[in-house]
């Protein structure tokens, strides 16, 4: 029985590696900035939505902005399980106070700060060979313990449109900018136990007078199967506006499809120094039936069978199983 017990625990960890794409945990963006390396699974539909307030003090100015926010994203799983289409972005309300003496100049200005259209794509994700090795079924320690090969992380690549149409006086987006200009990016994703670390290196509106280039660095942590904390470091170089910003938070999974996350922010200057705290929801509408297994774009039969035969190869028990099968 204790065997019996055992091949069923090495089936399960073999089964996890399966279908990369899809999990039965909604897979959310949020708190941080940066997005992970996986799509949310075909046909699944998800929101993620917060509000966030904060200050800005601009010492060279001599102003004091209070904002408040609003920032959105739906994503979409369609077509493959590699790939999401998703819409981004955020509106801004400001209240400046210029400080000249001893009166006080004040203006309200509101318009979006981002608005970008765009698709994610999975290039590389290594599970995948893990799953064709299979799970050393008398070692424990063999499957739980890290290994170099775990390094390698998954990657994706994004592409997108900033829509932000009519906003030639937009003053988040600076001067210049005709409202349509692109985005791309690299995302990788190591998946280490409890442990997941995120990279994006980001470059925005490369076609106008005055693009961006960022790179996003988030870690975050499961201590429970309900909640998780995350460190973020994002740093932005534009002749607009250059920064470097640390972002704290915690997620709680109140089920699987529904997360509510709070945050806060600083930064490291004085031209302008900011904080800000956010706080937000994520849930998807779960439309998911079948799951697809993630093979190359040619023969998907055949792959499916020499996977199978790869598998029954590195198993040590005998015990052969078809891919897909239950």
């Amino acid at each position: 029985m204790k065997m019996k017990n055992f091949l069923m625990t090495g089936l399960l960890f073999c089964g996890q590696f399966l279908f990369a794409q899809y999990t039965e945990t909604i897979n959310s963006n949020r708190p941080g900035r940066s997005q992970g390396a996986f799509a949310v699974g075909n046909g699944v539909l998800q929101g993620e939505f917060g509000g966030r307030y904060g200050k800005d003090e601009h010492s060279l100015l001599n102003t004091e902005t209070s904002l408040w926010g609003l920032d959105y994203e739906v994503r979409y799983g369609f077509l493959k399980e590699r790939l999401e289409a998703n819409l981004k972005g955020s509106f801004l309300n400001a209240n400046e106070k210029y400080m000249m003496g001893a009166n006080t100049i004040e203006s309200t200005y509101r318009n979006l700060e981002s608005n970008t259209l765009g698709l994610k794509y999975l290039i590389y994700d290594p599970h995948r060979k893990k799953m064709l090795e299979g799970p050393n079924l008398y070692s424990w320690k063999a499957n739980n313990t890290l290994h170099w090969d775990d390094l390698i992380p998954a990657v994706s690549g994004y592409i997108g449109l900033n829509l932000l149409l009519g906003s030639t006086d937009n003053p988040f987006i600076g001067p210049g900018n005709d409202g349509i200009s692109p985005q791309v990016a690299i995302i990788t994703q190591h998946n280490l136990g409890r442990w997941v670390f995120v990279m994006n290196l980001i470059g925005d509106k490369f076609t106008n007078d005055l693009p961006t280039y960022s790179g996003i660095f988030t870690l975050t942590h499961a201590y429970t199967q309900e909640l998780s904390f995350f460190a973020e470091a994002q740093i932005i170089k534009s002749d607009f506006y250059s920064d470097d910003i640390a972002r704290l938070g915690a997620a709680y999974l109140f089920n699987k499809d529904f997360q509510v996350d709070v945050s806060g922010l600083v930064n490291f200057k004085d031209t302008p120094s900011r904080w800000q705290v956010a706080l937000g929801v994520s849930y998807r509408i779960d439309m998911h039936s079948t799951d697809e297994y993630i093979m190359e774009d040619n023969d998907n039969s055949k792959q499916k069978e020499d996977a199978t035969k790869a598998v029954d190869k590195n198993r040590k028990d005998g015990f052969k199983k078809q891919i897909g099968e239950d």
